[in-house]
């Protein structure tokens, strides 16, 4: 599994950087995503693929145990589609 230490040690190995630069780098993009994210913008890095925050509306759902009626509350979620570069490259 990859973490956020393990791919920004690999960025710091392959660009010359120290280990807490590498780091900085990948948490400074993972906060730009995110805050592009929570205003509703999509993100498209080319090869890789897209963000895109969608609504999920209000819903009834069921208690798997006693079978009562609920009601799931609306949502915003974040989702991901590969681009077609990355779609081969893990089919290939």
């Amino acid at each position: 599994m990859q973490t956020t230490n393990t791919i920004a040690d690999k960025i710091a190995a392959e660009h010359d950087l120290t280990k807490s630069q590498g780091k900085a780098l990948v948490e400074s993009m993972l906060k730009t995503i995110g805050e592009a994210a929570a205003e509703g913008e999509e993100v498209f890095l080319p090869g890789f693929g897209k963000f895109k925050v969608k609504s999920t509306p209000e819903r009834d759902g069921r208690n798997s145990l006693t079978g009562a009626t609920l009601k799931i509350a609306a949502a915003k979620k974040l989702s991901f589609t590969p681009a077609k570069a990355m779609k081969d490259k893990l089919n290939k």
